[in-house]
């Protein structure tokens, strides 16, 4: 028991009836004396040592007690937390075992609650390879010794209810290995933990009053691959730098909905202890970070999201865990929630574990954690972080640093599998949910049903388009007509996954430059292309994601340190035309994009669209048609040439005899050189329209009405 070996310390604490009469121990460091005090009177037990105290009463029953205790300090009438029974039931016990226990966090952790008509909070935790557990806090001056938990059997659960504590205490784990080595661990279900670069576990509830149930209501009237999905990316530590979630609850969502974005997508906001890892190495997958204020904190910043109409993304990172040993890594003294074969537990690219996707309670701690975000914060959708990572065992591995699979192939068997299980599960319990996945190779089926063979993902994100895309823009003109098919060759596969479009933090840091600054030529020229990009971007069959500061044409790349370079935005910088114009023109493009059902209502269908102008490489031009289930189609063209195209013919549909233009990128508002179309402008004979293309220039047009 001193050693903190002990699995079943109510056996000998608490009350026990016997011959003689009831025995009472207590288990009191540090207590100068303990008494029992039972019907009415108070009898002191003898001290046998070592912190130790019990006595034998002539009682035919256990009655009701309570223990009074003197410290130098003064005396304190507690409850026994020895003389209750389990406060886990059978059921969960079950579908921990079977690894099926879809709401984990309200079995594990430290749950606050009235118990056999007590308060107090029940700390339980999985942790199958210790020889002993203990909770250690600031109630216990951080000598877990009082506190030993009992093991609930084969299901590696260790359970103990603290009468009187309550929330905001904080605490951690004490566990003794099988050797006898004994350490301190954050709980991994903790629901708050203490800021960074501060490590322990908060004892937490929920309170917040939701007021988005309208939003909830709605949300899956209709399947995100025909809706609009507009995401503006979001790492809330570095928006506005010093910035709590309620602080960013009040300027966040009033600036998202301005610019007409559908959805912000937040950057890992789950705990972690390196705010340089931008929250994508995690220790608290249950918690909120601490940096930014409490969990009732976040969910009131989603509440106030959804209340102006933006739905909510957030980043998840079930692919690998940091090695920091007051967390995760080998938790009870053993690999626990990463694999024992050193081969399958590093991670050669990042330096971190892989989680052991074939163990059922680990796969049931990823899955619950899903279901976990969705049902207790409201978040709409997880894009999950680094999928193609889990999915083959040789991924960043050299021959003779990994194992092939049952079948002798490459893929991890056990990822699928819990993709499959983690996508189906959460789109069985919460309605209108969407899972993204961010997976760079060629896998086939991420977004196929999970019945069908499939990943059972909702949307990909096309990190092919992404890369050709750039690679063609940031070109000089002279030289992209050698590289026309980069920008043509997505339509090749555009049908094969349900796409989002990704312009997101990874390609605006470490040394790979801001969007604009991707752009060559003058300032102007690079202004100018940066906004043909982004109406290009827009047209193109697929979703949009586009990380914060590009929307405004920051020539800086991004660093958490200090965010965007709001003052860019400032008159007195001559902003007006430089970046303002550019936020302007994303303002537009989002506008017209939700009004307009054919640039998203068939992004997954063939017949949605069309090439106008497919091979007009010595041009640098592109244009194509979107087509809506019924209505007016949309003509996009981009001249990726700095020369203006005078009475450039484009075939268009017979039916439509006069087209308008309805965005111009290079229009003098958003800082172009102002070469519009400002009538309509009717077909000739084919039919085909012939326009003036402004250099460097994205236009939009769509047939006059009537």
């Amino acid at each position: 028991m001193l050693s903190g070996a002990h699995h079943d310390p109510h056996a000998l604490l608490g009350a026990h009836p016997g011959p003689g009469g009831v025995t009472f121990r207590a288990l009191r460091p540090y207590a100068l004396g303990v008494s029992v005090v039972a019907d009415g009177r108070t009898t002191p037990l003898d001290d046998e040592g070592d912190g130790l105290f019990s006595v034998v009463l002539p009682l035919d029953a256990v009655p009701e007690y309570t223990l009074l205790v003197s410290y130098e300090g003064g005396r304190y009438e507690v409850q026994d937390p020895y003389r209750f029974l389990p406060a886990l039931g059978e059921l969960d016990l079950h579908l921990i075992g079977e690894g099926r226990h879809e709401q984990l966090w309200k079995a594990l952790g430290a749950e606050p609650m009235e118990h056999q008509g007590v308060t107090g909070t029940r700390f339980t935790v999985w942790a199958p390879n210790a020889q002993g557990v203990r909770v250690a806090g600031d109630f216990n001056f951080w000598d877990g010794t009082a506190c030993p938990m009992r093991s609930l059997g084969s299901s590696g659960v260790w359970e103990l209810f603290l009468p009187g504590i309550g929330e905001g205490e904080r605490y951690k784990f004490e566990i003794t290995t099988r050797y006898g080595a004994r350490f301190l661990k954050a709980d991994p279900m903790a629901r708050r933990t203490e800021a960074p670069p501060a490590t322990a576990s908060v004892v937490a509830a929920a309170h917040h009053e939701w007021r988005d149930q309208g939003w909830l209501a709605h949300r899956g009237d209709t399947p995100v691959h025909e809706a609009p999905f507009s995401v503006y990316e979001v790492h809330l530590p570095s928006w506005r730098p010093g910035l709590t979630y309620r602080e960013l609850a009040e300027q966040l969502p009033p600036y998202v909905q301005d610019l007409g974005f559908t959805h912000v997508e937040l950057m890992p906001v789950a705990e972690h202890p390196f705010g340089g890892s931008w929250g994508y190495q995690v220790t608290g997958f249950y918690a909120p970070t601490a940096r930014l204020g409490t969990p009732d904190d976040f969910r009131y910043l989603v509440d106030s999201l959804h209340q102006a109409g933006i739905g909510v993304i957030m980043d998840w990172v079930p692919a690998h865990f940091p090695r920091d040993d007051w967390a995760l890594a080998r938790f009870d003294g053993y690999p626990l929630y990463e694999p024992g074969d050193t081969r399958r537990a590093d991670h050669p690219d990042w330096g971190t574990y892989e989680f052991d996707l074939g163990r059922t309670e680990v796969r049931n701690f990823l899955v619950a954690n899903a279901v976990y975000w969705c049902e207790e914060f409201h978040i709409d959708g997880l894009r999950v972080d680094a999928v193609a990572s889990m999915l083959y065992l040789d991924y960043s591995r050299e021959d003779g640093q990994w194992a092939p699979n049952a079948y002798g192939g490459r893929e991890d068997l056990d990822a699928v599998a819990f993709l499959q299980e983690m996508n189906a599960t959460l789109y069985s319990r919460v309605p209108g949910v969407v899972t993204i996945a961010e997976e760079s190779t060629d896998w086939g089926g991420v977004t196929r049903p999970t019945d069908w063979g499939g990943l059972g993902f909702g949307l990909k994100w096309n990190m092919g388009w992404m890369h050709d895309s750039l690679g063609y823009v940031s070109k000089e003109p002279v030289h992209r007509k050698y590289h026309h098919n980069e920008m043509t060759f997505s339509m090749v596969y555009a049908y094969s996954e349900n796409y989002v479009l990704p312009i997101s933090h990874d390609e605006v840091v470490h040394g790979k430059r801001s969007l604009v600054s991707k752009m060559p030529g003058d300032w102007w020229q690079q202004r100018a292309t940066h906004r043909a990009y982004l109406g290009f971007m827009w047209a193109h069959p697929g979703k949009q994601l586009l990380f914060m500061g590009q929307e405004f044409a920051q020539g800086a790349e991004w660093s958490e340190a200090h965010g965007p370079d709001w003052w860019l935005l400032d008159p007195a910088y001559g902003a007006e035309a430089d970046h303002r114009g550019v936020r302007d023109l994303v303002r537009d493009l989002n506008s017209v994009y939700r009004e307009t059902p054919a640039l998203w209502q068939r992004d997954t269908d063939p017949g949605g669209f069309r090439w106008v102008v497919v091979d007009a490489a010595e041009d640098n031009v592109f244009a194509f048609l979107r087509f809506a289930a019924d209505g007016p189609p949309l003509l996009a063209v981009s001249n990726f040439s700095p020369v203006v195209r005078h009475g450039y013919r484009l075939d268009v549909p017979d039916g439509f005899p006069a087209w308008e233009e309805v965005l111009n990128t290079d229009a003098a508002r958003y800082g172009g050189g102002d070469v519009l179309c400002p009538h309509p402008v009717r077909t000739d004979e084919g039919p085909h329209l012939r326009l003036t293309l402004p250099p460097l220039a994205t236009v939009w047009l769509r047939p006059v009405r009537g």
